[in-house]
């Protein structure tokens, strides 16, 4: 997340000083993602990140001469709200939106903005989109207005099944999955991917489950362990992946995980010892650099840094791959 953002933040930069220059004192970047309910813990941790992103240009000048302001927006991984969020971010001056969690926000604000952009001729609205990742966003719904800064959905599956590929001890998959669009993507890249490069791997059971809503996953991982999988393919976040591995690990699963976001605040804490050598996860590798600048403005900011510090030392150099947690 920390490189997707510095991303956005960078091109949102280069992207003001070379246009116009802007009539209001500061430029306005409106950060739409959930700080409250079930998604607040990954929404507050991109808040922090653009915030000291935002304090980095700033100390350097800023763009096209003026400041980096960060508006937050609570959008509750709501499409509806979002799109109500995006308003009054408008309303108060933002000309550039940025979100990053939840693909079915992702998928209102882009047909929002340009439809928004359509009407405003001369009062355009730009929109970073820094790891919503339905491959839709840049395929059949691309749009000139959105820039995406992250690998989408099919692109992980690809180097996530490469992966299991060569492990032949894999015989039997279990897909579990959020109901939206990003999970619908990864199921269907799952089984797509897993049928052209080991069709002899099982699909023992494929579930959707409601982003956000389940409480307890103690019925989901009672039927995974039914099935007899020895894996599990999912591309949960949130309190959605790490309520589903605590569930895994208190009925005494035994599986290997193989994640798109079990590294996300909390999530290896639920997991505990459990982890070791049963987690993997499809994750870009952070640059030391960036993540050590992010800690020492967070103890300077906050005189902490918890939360943010690696749970292991941090290795380059940035790429993406299959890293096993704990």
């Amino acid at each position: 997340m920390r490189t997707r953002l510095l991303a956005a933040a960078s091109a949102a930069s280069a992207l003001l000083a070379a246009g116009p220059s802007l009539a209001q004192e500061t430029i306005k970047v409106a950060y739409i993602d959930p700080l409250s309910g079930p998604g607040a813990t990954v929404g507050e941790v991109g808040l922090k990140t653009l915030q000291f992103l935002a304090d980095e240009l700033n100390a350097k000048g800023g763009a096209a001469g003026k400041k980096f302001e960060i508006l937050p927006f609570d959008n509750k991984v709501n499409p509806q709200e979002s799109l109500v969020q995006a308003q009054k971010a408008v309303d108060v001056g933002a000309r550039i939106l940025t979100q990053g969690n939840g693909s079915s926000v992702a998928a209102a604000l882009v047909d929002w903005v340009a439809k928004y952009n359509d009407r405003n001729p001369g009062k355009e609205v730009l929109y970073l989109n820094y790891a919503a990742v339905d491959p839709a966003f840049t395929n059949e719904k691309c749009s000139f207005w959105h820039f995406r800064f992250d690998a989408n959905a099919d692109m992980k599956m690809e180097s996530l099944t490469t992966y299991m590929a060569g492990r032949k001890e894999i015989k039997k998959v279990y897909l579990i999955n959020q109901d939206y669009s990003f999970g619908q993507a990864v199921k269907k890249a799952a089984r797509d991917y897993l049928g052209r490069k080991r069709p002899d791997i099982q699909i023992v059971g494929d579930d959707l489950h409601p982003l956000g809503k389940v409480s307890d996953f103690a019925p989901y991982v009672a039927k995974i362990k039914a099935s007899g999988a020895d894996s599990v393919i999912t591309g949960n976040w949130g309190n959605d992946m790490s309520l589903l591995v605590k569930a895994g690990r208190d009925a005494g699963l035994d599986v290997v995980w193989y994640t798109y976001y079990a590294g996300g605040l909390g999530t290896p804490t639920a997991m505990g010892d459990a982890a070791a050598g049963k987690v993997k996860i499809i994750a870009s590798i952070e640059d030391p650099a960036v993540v050590r600048r992010i800690l020492a403005h967070l103890e300077q900011r906050a005189g902490t840094a918890a939360g943010f510090t690696p749970a292991h030392p941090v290795r380059g150099p940035p790429g993406q791959g299959v890293l096993d947690l704990g």
